[in-house]
Parts: C-alpha cells; sequence; structure tokens
C-alpha cells in the first residue's frame, strides 16, 4: 500500500508539470495565430485601398510584370490578398471560374489550414487542462484517504490531513486558469480570423472583376459603347 501511495503522490505532482507545458503550448499557439493573422491581413481598410488603386491602375495598363512587383514588393509580399494576385496573374488565362477555384484552395491551404492548425492546439489545451487538473485532485484525494486511512489506526487527528486535500484541489484551478483566459483568446481568434476571410474576399473580388475586364477583348468592351451610340 505504500508503494501504491507513492506512485499516487509521484503522479499527483506531475501533473503540475504537464500543466506547465500545456500552458506554455497554448500561449505559444497563440502568439503565432495572433502575428500570423496580422501578417496576413492589411494593417487597415486605408492600406488596403491604397494596394488595390494601385493594382487597378496597373491593370488598366495590362502592366502585370509592374503588378507583381508590387504584390512582392516589401510592404506586401507576406500579405494574403498580394501573393494571391501572382497566383491569380500566373494562371490569368483560365477560365475565371476555375480562377476562383484556384485562389480558394490556395489560401485554404496556405493560410487557413495552418492558423487552424495552431488552433486545435489551443482548444487541445482548453479541455486538457481541467482534466489534468481533475487527475490531480483525484489523485491527491486518494493520498490524503490513504493517509487518514493509515493515521486512523494509530489514533491521529485526521484534520491534520487538511492542508493535503487543499493541495490536491490545487491543481483544478490551476487548470481553469490556464483554460479560461484560452477560451477568451479562442473566442478573439475566431473573430480575428472571419475578419481576415472577409476582408480577403472582398478584396480578391474586386481584383478578380478589374483582371476579368483588362482581360476582356477589345470588341467585347466597345460593345457597350456601341450599343450606346445606336440607341
Amino acid at each position: 500500500m505504500t508503494d501504491l501511495n507513492t506512485i499516487i503522490e509521484w503522479a499527483g505532482n506531475s501533473i503540475y508539470f504537464f500543466q506547465a507545458l500545456g500552458a506554455i503550448y497554448g500561449i505559444y499557439c497563440t502568439v503565432v495565430v495572433l502575428r500570423r493573422i496580422s501578417e496576413k491581413r492589411f494593417s487597415n481598410s486605408a492600406t488596403a485601398e491604397a494596394f488595390l488603386t494601385e493594382v487597378d491602375e496597373q491593370l488598366k495598363k495590362r502592366d502585370f510584370e509592374a503588378i507583381a512587383e508590387i504584390c512582392d514588393s516589401p510592404p506586401f509580399w507576406a500579405k494574403a490578398v498580394p501573393q494571391l494576385i501572382l497566383v491569380a496573374l500566373a494562371n490569368r488565362q483560365r477560365p475565371m471560374s476555375k480562377l476562383r477555384q484556384i485562389l480558394a484552395e490556395k489560401f485554404e491551404r496556405d493560410v487557413i489550414a495552418d492558423i487552424e492548425y495552431r488552433v486545435a492546439g489551443i482548444n487541445t489545451v482548453v479541455k486538457s487542462e481541467p482534466m489534468l487538473g481533475l487527475l490531480g485532485t483525484v489523485a491527491g484525494m486518494i493520498s490524503a484517504f490513504g493517509k487518514i486511512a493509515a493515521k486512523q489506526k494509530t489514533g491521529s487527528d485526521p484534520s491534520m490531513l487538511a492542508s493535503d486535500i487543499s493541495l490536491a484541489l490545487i491543481t483544478t484551478a490551476v487548470g481553469l486558469v490556464v483554460a479560461i483566459p484560452l477560451i477568451m483568446v479562442g473566442a478573439v481568434i475566431h473573430v480575428r480570423l472571419s475578419k481576415m476571410q472577409d476582408s480577403v474576399q472582398d478584396h480578391l473580388s474586386h481584383f478578380l472583376e478589374s483582371l476579368d475586364v483588362a482581360l476582356a477583348p477589345a470588341s467585347k468592351k466597345d460593345r457597350p459603347a456601341r450599343m450606346t451610340n445606336d440607341e
């Protein structure tokens, strides 16, 4: 029985180590995700509008090399929209429906998948920390009641073990202290990720519409003007 109590005490104390590892990993994933989202989205709407305006001007000239240089310039080379525009330019001869599919798959694979992988790590920590805390508490309670049983045989006061029982509850408290902030951070991440997806979709739609007009045959571009003159 003594060996079993020793093992239980050792397992209970090791819970703190695993909780610390979980907390560190959760913080790491949070920092990586927030930085990743910040890198991939424009800092503000004014920057995005200025970029799209500059790209539109080059599209009117059909200067695709200049657009590529803009997208590869230091302010934009890490952003999602400029990198997707480079993919669009490389595949501009494809039908527009196919081009949209390529861009959607590229965005999902290279940006969203990596972020969701890190978010899954945060969710794992959120779920595992309280469970580890509960496991530590159960182990601590088993050890404490084992000591109570042993001391009762010798006539000792069981109330002396109250400190051991309270210590056993600390692991649950630690698990909640780690999980609750990560839950709140996870909500913030989901909001920022949704906003980034919406903005990327809007900006790409604007670019693809402009690209479609730029690639349209001259006769197709002039058709509305001729129809107006005929009327």
